[in-house]
């Protein structure tokens, strides 16, 4: 199996040493469907002697039983291991594999084509370092590769192989695959991508995939295998600004207390002065232990422990930062959200976010707008369903640091859970924090108040789908209301919560409770009740019908 296996035999040490130095590369293929995904990992696998005698013989024997090449080797068989890949003959999920050179390790996941398996694709494309987007010579860019670059660009790949794949079908014309190079890169100049390699490429011959083929003198560039061996991806996260999220506080007896966690990007030394972004509170590094001793320097992608030089209240969830480039700090983070659950996602109801090392209750209090992914089109939905992008607002019980995604894929990255089944419903992109506007669903009584606490003067307010219609949840914001509160309830602000749409109210303090509660009794409306950091919120909704003794589909337990 192994490339390296006289040295294996000779001295297995050396080996697992050398394997051990090696770098780590971790890239995507991705493409239309058809255009060869599997077929070229496979064909890598193959050709790099990365394919076990077992394997061969099953891959032999099913080549002739389901393959597409008719009877021959089928390499894309290597990753389609689901019975239902093999009858149609595509990817559905994400195939991870692992191989080797004598320069570099290398792990690649083989994501789908189809538009049903967006978020089988963005999961695989989440760790990637290097994305190979496979073109079909024959037919060039079509929606699909371009749904997959944007995708590719939305998670921060920066390193782009346009892989013009099946050139033997053309008989390797130079003019078509200049043609597709240009068009693909005049497609992809607003898409941030740092660089953009073309390879005219045959996976199932194996042309420019090891080594140069002689059916293109004309391409002077790097074989495909090159090209994965010498891209640079190193030290691009020690680059930017110091962050490690804290994962454990360590502290097994009174003289010792240290802060473990991963570096997500920087360089840490002894001295260092670092800040703890949720408090503003700063010290110095005194040690940074690890299990095999003190270092003098961390960098990105280490495990350790930091030990500071004063005491300072840390727990797990805070971040520790550079003082000279803090991250963001903020409840209200505007993001990309990935929705990946059947369910679409509900405005307003409370998911837990996870970050890094902490988890936050919050909602998703508007949905800006959503992407058309196949276009790129900007188009107004209330919610997002299975495979939908779209640009949020998220309200956080409690703050959280982050970068934006752009800035440091670690620190601006994050996952939406369901509170009551534990599933993963979707992945975010935080883009900056949201100016805090929230739309306000009152519209009061002009008349004279006495400022301050202990008004007795009654707050009318008018509820009525003028007043609270927009995009997302709408916000009554009661927080700067004092003494009682007089709702006037229109025909049209139940109409508008029969539709489907829900308003948030925020509430001063729990005296604001009754009327709202009372307003949720008389028109049969249900609510959801939340206390945060920020104050007291209730979320009302509709979700049955009325009708004389009967109550509302919830149960009557009017959650």
């Amino acid at each position: 199996m192994a490339h390296q296996s006289e040295l294996i035999e000779q001295d297995i040490l050396a080996y697992l040493k050398s394997h051990e130095e090696k770098s780590m590369l971790r890239f995507i293929t991705c493409g239309s469907v058809d255009d060869g995904k599997s077929t070229l990992i496979g064909r890598l696998l193959w050709d790099s002697k990365m394919v076990f005698e077992d394997q061969l013989a099953s891959l032999e024997a099913d080549s002739k039983k389901v393959g597409t090449q008719g009877g021959a080797i089928d390499y894309a068989l290597l990753l389609d291991g689901l019975q239902a890949e093999r009858e149609q003959g595509i990817t559905i999920d994400v195939a991870y594999r692992y191989f080797s050179t004598d320069k570099r390790k290398f792990i690649v996941a083989d994501t789908p084509g189809h538009e049903q398996y967006t978020r089988n694709m963005i999961t695989g494309a989440s760790t990637a370092q290097v994305a190979i987007i496979l073109v079909d010579a024959r037919k060039g860019l079509l929606t699909q590769t371009r749904r997959h670059s944007y995708l590719v660009s939305l998670v921060g790949i920066q390193h782009i192989v346009l892989a013009v794949n099946k050139m033997d079908l053309i008989d390797f014309n130079e003019q078509q695959f200049v043609a597709i190079r240009q068009d693909y890169e005049q497609f992809a100049a607003s898409l941030g991508f740092g660089d953009i390699t073309a390879i005219p490429l045959s996976a199932l011959g194996g042309d420019n995939m090891i080594d140069p083929s002689a059916n293109t003198p004309w391409y002077e560039g790097p074989t495909l295998m090159n090209y994965l061996e010498s891209v640079q991806i190193e030290g691009e996260d020690r680059k930017r600004a110091f962050r490690m999220p804290v994962q454990w506080v360590n502290r097994p007896h009174l003289d010792f207390r240290g802060f473990c966690g991963t570096i997500a990007s920087g360089v840490i030394r002894p001295g260092d002065e670092l800040l703890v972004a949720s408090s503003g509170r700063t010290s110095r590094v005194a040690r940074i232990v690890t299990m095999n001793g003190d270092l003098e320097e961390a960098v990105a992608g280490q495990s350790v422990t930091l030990t500071l030089a004063d005491e300072v209240d840390i727990s797990r969830g805070d971040m520790l930062s550079a003082t000279d480039a803090p991250p963001a700090h903020a409840r209200h983070p505007e993001a990309y959200l990935v929705w990946m659950h059947d369910e679409p996602l509900q405005p307003g109801q409370i998911y837990l976010v996870k970050t890094a090392a902490a988890v936050t209750p919050g909602r998703v209090t508007a949905v800006q707008y959503a992407v058309d992914v196949n276009t790129l089109e900007q188009k107004q939905v209330p919610t997002l369903g299975l495979n939908e992008i779209g640009v949020v607002r998220l309200e956080l019980d409690r703050p959280i640091s982050f970068d934006p995604y752009r800035q440091n894929r670690h620190t601006g990255s994050f996952i939406l859970i369901d509170r009551f089944t534990n599933a993963t419903v979707a992945a975010g992109m935080i883009i900056m924090a949201a100016p805090l506007n929230p739309q306000s669903g009152m519209k009061e009584d002009i008349s004279p108040k006495l400022p301050g606490v202990g008004s007795d003067l009654v707050s009318r307010v008018s509820l009525s789908e003028a007043t609270v219609s927009g995009t997302g949840v709408s916000v009554v914001d009661l927080t700067v209301k004092y003494g009682p509160i007089k709702f006037d309830v229109a025909n049209s602000f139940l109409d508008y919560l029969g539709k489907g749409n829900r308003i948030l109210f925020r509430l001063r303090d729990l005296d604001q409770l009754e009327p709202v509660a009372l307003l949720a009794y008389e028109q049969a409306l249900s609510f959801e009740f939340d206390r945060t950091a920020g104050g007291v919120s209730i979320l009302l909704f509709k979700r049955g019908t009325w009708s004389g003794s009967k109550v509302s589909d919830d149960g009557g337990i009017g959650i």
